[in-house]
């Protein structure tokens, strides 16, 4: 969550407090994140904000997941209005007074995680969240809410609008999972589920309702069905794995469960664990793959020295004396998850294993 990290702004001496205390409060939560003010405000744990809020706003909208603006709203709103672009891509922008005693979700509510992280610093540092967004007031699941929770692509942004307002007005609103697609239904509500084989038998059943949503692994066409409808293409999540030689299964197993809890992913998510081949007879890792259900694949130490990437940690020395490249978790999750793949948890070590996850886009 948040994986390019979390720039917090303040711009008075009271507000450097507040931006202190929701530094604590994501550092609890596992969030990276950096706190800006100007020079004169500037004590430990702050980067000095060159130039005005305006300026910074310039130059690391694109650059980082969530501002999190601990001003008035307008000062904000001003400095984000002309980089604003689509729910889609911008970033999380959320305000807190310089008391805080309020926390804002401004943009991004849903797929960009506003809302979500909004919940989370107010409870960190004692306020009162403000989610204005009609289906978190009315205690509904929108459609860019599901797909952040779930990894999928949406695939015809502007479809958004008029199924999220078929949901909050009470209309029967039907998800429609296309072929062996496995999401957890769990988490799912506001929606009627079903499964069917084809894209032919989803529309068909789009038609009977007010609105609906289709998900399914292939890109598909979606003809004027005379409803609202959502397509919704599932990612593909590819997890990296790394262990010793003597590794039992139980402390890989542990690795990934930790891995998927950091990320929020359900175990059914995973389309495929990946590693190097010179760990092909490994049993941990053959074991694991048995006890999620899920294919695991090798890939040589040529095809992982090959890739060049912007999210790779920094090589491991000791790693590539032993292997002849200098990572491996994270280059075969990247590899695997196909083109234009990144990184959504940078990989971890426990117990002598490590973890990396990778979804393609």
């Amino acid at each position: 969550m948040f994986p390019r990290g979390i720039a917090v702004v303040a711009i008075t001496r009271r507000g450097v407090e507040t931006a202190l205390n929701i530094g604590q409060t994501l550092e609890r939560e596992g969030l990276k994140n950096s706190i800006f003010s100007p020079k004169k405000y500037i004590q430990d744990g702050v980067c000095e904000l060159e130039g005005k809020v305006g300026e910074f706003i310039k130059n690391n909208y694109s650059q980082v997941d969530a501002i999190v603006a601990v001003m008035a709203t307008g000062i904000i709103i001003r400095a984000v209005a002309p980089y604003i672009q689509s729910k889609l891509s911008d970033p999380a922008i959320i305000v807190v007074d310089a008391t805080g005693k309020h926390v804002i979700s401004l943009l991004s509510g849903h797929y960009g995680g506003a809302n979500e992280l909004t919940k989370i610093i107010a409870k960190g540092i004692g306020a009162t969240p403000v989610v204005t967004t009609a289906s978190d007031s009315m205690g509904k699941q929108s459609v860019d809410e599901l797909a952040k929770l779930l990894h999928l692509t949406i695939e015809n942004p502007k479809s958004l609008a008029p199924v999220n307002a078929a949901i909050v007005n009470g209309e029967k609103v039907v998800l429609v999972l296309v072929g062996d697609v496995k999401i957890p239904l769990n988490v799912i509500d506001s929606f009627y589920v079903k499964h069917v084989g084809t894209k032919e038998e989803a529309v068909k059943i789009v038609k009977s309702y007010d609105a609906g949503v289709i998900v399914t692994k292939d890109l598909i066409e979606l003809e004027d069905l005379g409803k609202p409808c959502t397509l919704l293409k599932v990612r593909n999540i590819v997890v990296g794995l790394g262990c010793r030689k003597n590794s039992h299964s139980d402390h890989l197993v542990e690795t990934v469960n930790a891995a998927l809890e950091i990320v929020g992913l359900s175990a059914e998510r995973i389309n495929m664990f990946a590693s190097v081949d010179i760990k092909r007879d490994s049993a941990a890792m053959i074991d694991t793959a048995k006890l999620f259900n899920v294919p695991l694949e090798f890939l040589s130490v040529e095809a992982l020295r090959s890739l060049s990437h912007p999210d790779l940690s920094p090589d491991s020395e000791l790693v590539r004396e032993k292997i002849g490249v200098g990572g491996v978790c994270e280059r075969v999750a990247l590899i695997m998850a196909g083109k234009n793949s990144s990184l959504i948890l940078k990989k971890i070590k426990l117990n002598g294993t490590t973890v990396a996850i990778a979804e393609g886009k």
